[in-house]
C-alpha cells in the first residue's frame, strides 16, 4: 500500500524535481516500481510514465521510458495491459509521433488482440486518437486489419466500445476509403445482435454523413432502426426514439416522412408509458426541425386521429401531444387545428381523460390569443368546474386561476 501511495504521485513530483534528478533519483525509483510484484504498484506506474515523458528529450525518452512501457504493454497482468490501453492517449502525445509510430502502434496493435476482452475494449476506444501525422497510414495499414477483427469480436462489450468511436475514423480516412473499407464494417454492426452496438453506430452517423453522404447509408441503415424501434426491451426503444431528431435532420424531411414517420406514431400507443412520453417529446423536436407547416400536413392530423381512439390512454396521449406541439406550432395552428380537439374531449367519459383536458388548457393557455381563451377555453373551464368528479374540478379549478378566470 505504501509503494501503490508513492507510485501514484511520482508523476506528480517528477515535475517539481530539476530534470537531472529525475534521471539520476527518480527513474531509478520508478523502473523499480514498474517491476514491482504486486500489479496495483505496476499499473500506477503506468500512470507516472505519462509525466516523466513530458518531462524528458525524445533521445533520453527512449533510453528510459520505452522500455518499461514496452514491457508494461506485454505485463502477464491483464490490469497492468489495461492501464497501457486506456492511458494509450495521453502516453503517445507525451513521446511524440516518431516513437508512437515506431514502438507504440505494434504494443496497441498487440493490445487490440489482448486476450482479455476488457484491455481490448479499452484499446478500441482509443482507435481514432493517433497523432495527426501519422493517423491516416498507420490507421489504414496497421489498425484497420485489428478493427476488422473487433467487429466480429465475441465479447459485446469490446463491440460496443469500438462502435462508439468507429465512425470517428471517416474524416480520417476520406471518402474513398471510407466506402471501401469502413462502410462494409459498419453495416455489419448495424445487423448485430447486440442492442448497443447498433445504436452507437446510429448515434455516431453524423462523422460519416459529412464525409460521403446520407444516401449511401440510407438503405442499410433502415432495417436496422426499424428493427431498434420494435425491440421487446422498452430501453433500447427509449434509446431509438432519443436519437430519432438527430437522424431526421440528416436523412432529410422526404426521406423521413417516407420511411420514419409512421414509426414514431406508432411509438405514440406504445404499450410503456415512458416510451409514449418520449415520442410526445420527439414530436415537439421534429416539429422544431422541419417547421410548423410540415407538422399540419404530417404529424397534426395523425395526432387528432387519437382523440377518436377506443382506448383512453391513447386519447390522453393526444392531449400530451398537444401540449408540446402548441408550443411548437404556434397561437394559430393551435386554435385552428388542436384546440377543438382538446374541447371535444372534455364530454369523454373517463375522467382521466376529463382531468387532462383542464392540464392541457393550462398548458396551451398561454399560447393562444385572448378571443379563444374568453370564447372557448374559459367556458369550457366553468363547465368541468362543475363535473362530478373531484379530480376533474380540482385541475378545472386550478387551470382556471392560473388563466386568470
Amino acid at each position: 500500500m505504501v509503494r501503490r501511495a508513492a507510485a501514484s504521485k511520482l508523476g506528480e513530483f517528477a515535475y517539481v524535481v530539476e530534470l537531472d534528478y529525475v534521471k539520476s533519483d527518480l527513474i531509478p525509483l520508478w523502473a523499480n516500481l514498474a517491476q514491482d510484484e504486486q500489479d496495483s504498484v505496476r499499473l500506477l506506474a503506468v500512470e507516472a510514465c505519462v509525466s516523466i515523458s513530458e518531462l524528458l528529450p525524445q533521445d533520453d525518452i527512449e533510453q528510459y521510458v520505452m522500455p518499461i512501457l514496452r514491457q508494461a504493454a506485454e505485463d502477464k497482468s491483464w490490469r497492468v495491459r489495461y492501464m497501457v490501453a486506456d492511458k494509450f492517449n495521453e502516453i503517445q502525445k507525451a513521446v511524440g509521433p516518431e516513437i508512437t509510430k515506431t514502438d507504440l502502434v505494434p504494443a496497441f496493435q498487440n493490445l487490440l488482440k489482448d486476450c482479455e476482452a476488457e484491455v481490448r475494449a479499452a484499446a478500441a476506444h482509443k482507435v481514432k486518437d493517433l497523432p495527426t501525422e501519422i493517423q491516416e497510414p498507420v490507421i489504414m495499414n496497421n489498425i484497420l486489419p485489428c478493427i476488422k477483427e473487433l467487429v466480429a469480436d465475441a465479447n459485446q462489450h469490446v463491440k460496443s466500445a469500438l462502435a462508439s468511436v468507429i465512425m470517428g475514423l471517416s474524416p480520417i480516412l476520406g471518402k474513398q476509403n471510407t466506402i471501401e473499407h469502413l462502410l462494409p464494417l459498419f453495416l455489419s454492426q448495424l445487423k448485430d445482435e447486440c442492442p448497443d452496438v447498433r445504436l452507437n453506430i446510429i448515434s455516431n452517423l453524423d462523422c460519416v454523413n459529412e464525409v460521403i453522404g446520407i444516401t449511401q447509408l440510407s438503405q442499410s441503415l433502415l432495417p436496422a432502426i426499424v428493427e431498434l424501434a420494435e425491440d421487446s426491451k422498452w430501453r433500447v426503444r427509449l434509446a431509438i426514439i432519443e436519437y430519432m431528431p438527430l437522424l431526421a435532420g440528416q436523412l432529410g424531411v422526404e426521406f423521413f416522412d417516407e420511411k420514419l414517420n409512421t414509426l414514431c406514431m406508432t411509438w405514440l400507443v406504445d404499450h410503456v408509458f415512458a416510451i409514449r412520453e418520449a415520442a410526445t417529446q420527439n414530436l415537439k423536436k421534429l416539429v422544431e426541425k422541419f417547421g410548423s407547416e410540415w407538422a399540419v400536413n404530417t404529424v397534426i392530423p395523425k395526432v387528432l386521429t387519437m382523440s377518436q381512439d377506443q382506448n383512453y390512454l391513447h386519447r390522453m396521449t393526444c392531449l400530451f401531444c398537444i401540449n408540446v406541439l402548441a408550443e411548437a406550432c404556434g397561437p394559430d395552428i393551435t386554435v385552428k387545428y388542436m384546440l377543438p380537439t382538446v374541447l371535444s374531449l372534455a364530454n369523454d367519459n373517463v375522467a382521466n381523460v376529463r382531468f387532462n383536458v383542464a392540464k392541457t388548457l393550462q398548458r396551451i393557455g398561454p399560447v393562444l390569443d385572448n378571443a379563444a381563451l374568453e370564447s372557448q377555453v374559459k367556458p369550457c373551464l366553468d363547465k368541468l368546474n362543475n363535473d362530478n368528479d373531484m379530480d376533474v374540478r380540482y385541475f378545472a379549478s386550478e387551470a382556471l386561476a392560473v388563466l386568470g378566470a
